[in-house]
C-alpha cells in the first residue's frame, strides 16, 4: 500500500472540488447559475462558494478528496493518488474570476476595542459563566469591537477566522453577520477530548448558556462539541427537500466519528419545525435526540430562570 507523508496529504487536501473539476474533469462541470454549478453525472450535486453538497444523498464538503471518496467511492489512498497524478501531468491553472470573488468576499473583522469590559458585563448579565467568557476571549472566539458590540468568531480547521457575528450589548437588540462571513464556519466550541456527539443551537448565546448549565451541573463543559447555526434554521416548504445547515454539514464532514446529534433549538413554532425537519433530512446513520429546554423559550431563557431560582433560594437561607 502506498504511503504519503502529512505534508503531501495536506497539499492535496487544499484542492477544492471546483478547481479539481475545472482543471481535470471539465466535462463534468455544468453551470447552473452565475455562481453555482452541478455535475454532469449528478444534477442534484451543487457546487457553490467553494463548497459542494449532494442533495439527494444529504452529504457534502469542500475538498476534492471528500468528493472523490463520497461521490466516486474511491478509497482515501486512491483519491490522493488520483489527484497527485493529475497534478504531475497538468499543474492547477489560476482562475481569475474565482480569485476575484474570493477576495471580494474576504471576512473583514470589526476593529477591536482596547478592552472587553462591556462585553464581559453583557454576557454575565445574560447568565453566562464568567470563566467561560474569559476563556473564549483568551482563545480569540469572542471580543469587543470599538462600538462595544460583542463579536463571536467561527474558525475553519486550519484556525483561520471565516465567520463572525456582531451583536449589540445595549438595548437595541441589533445583530448581524459580519461582511464576508460564511455560515459553514459558525461559532462553535470543540471538545478537548474525543467525543462522538455534537450539540446544536440556534445562536452563540444559547451555546454559551448550555456550557454554563453544564458547569452548574458539575460537568466538564469543555469536553462537549457545541455548535451554533448562526440563526434560525429555515426549512423548505416541502420538508424532505430541506438542506442540512451549512455549519452542521461542514462539522459532520470534518468529524466522521460523530454518531449522535442533540437538538437544542427554540421552544417556538420555528424551532420545533426546524427540529422535526432535521430529524427527517439527516442521514439515518446518526442518532438524533430532540432536547429542547423543559421551560422557557430557549436555552438562555432557561438558564436565566434557573439562576433566578438559585438566587431566590440563596436569599431564603
Amino acid at each position: 500500500m502506498a504511503y504519503y507523508n502529512s505534508e503531501v496529504i495536506e497539499q492535496v487536501r487544499q484542492l477544492d472540488v471546483y478547481s479539481y473539476l475545472l482543471n481535470y474533469e471539465p466535462d463534468e462541470l455544468v453551470k447552473v447559475s452565475r455562481d453555482t454549478y452541478c455535475t454532469k453525472s449528478h444534477d442534484s450535486l451543487k457546487i457553490s462558494n467553494g463548497m459542494w453538497y449532494w442533495f439527494s444523498r444529504g452529504i457534502g464538503g469542500k475538498s476534492a478528496i471528500d468528493y472523490l471518496i463520497a461521490v466516486k467511492d474511491f478509497s482515501f489512498i486512491q483519491a490522493v493518488e488520483t489527484i497527485l497524478n493529475y497534478m504531475k501531468k497538468v499543474p492547477i491553472k489560476t482562475c481569475g474570476v474565482i480569485k476575484k470573488k474570493e477576495e471580494s468576499s474576504k471576512l473583514i473583522l470589526p476593529e477591536r476595542n482596547q478592552n472587553n469590559d462591556k462585553v464581559i458585563r453583557y454576557l454575565i448579565d445574560r447568565g453566562i459563566d464568567k470563566d467561560i467568557i474569559l476563556e473564549c476571549i483568551d482563545k480569540g472566539y469572542i471580543y469587543e469591537d470599538q462600538k462595544h458590540n460583542v463579536i463571536f468568531i467561527g474558525y475553519d480547521y486550519q484556525n483561520n477566522p471565516r465567520y463572525a457575528m456582531c451583536r449589540a450589548t445595549n438595548s437595541s437588540r441589533f445583530m448581524n453577520d459580519v461582511y464576508g462571513s460564511h455560515k459553514a464556519f459558525s461559532f462553535r466550541l470543540n471538545s478537548l477530548e474525543p467525543n462522538c456527539s455534537v450539540h446544536l443551537f440556534e445562536s452563540a448565546i444559547d451555546l454559551l448558556s448550555y456550557a454554563t448549565l453544564l458547569k452548574l451541573n458539575h460537568r466538564e463543559w469543555y469536553n462537549y462539541n457545541l455548535l451554533s447555526l448562526a440563526g434560525v434554521y429555515q426549512p423548505s416548504a416541502k420538508m424532505e427537500d430541506s438542506k442540512i445547515p451549512l455549519a452542521l454539514n461542514y462539522f459532520l464532514n470534518q468529524n466522521p466519528n460523530i454518531k449522535k446529534i442533540y437538538l437544542h433549538l427554540d421552544n417556538d413554532q420555528a424551532g420545533r419545525t426546524a427540529s422535526l425537519t432535521l430529524k427527517t433530512v439527516l442521514p439515518k446513520c446518526y442518532e438524533i435526540i430532540d432536547n429542547p429546554v423543559p421551560v422557557g423559550k430557549d436555552v438562555n431563557d432557561f438558564l436565566c430562570r434557573k439562576i433566578d431560582k438559585m438566587n431566590h433560594k440563596e436569599k431564603e437561607r
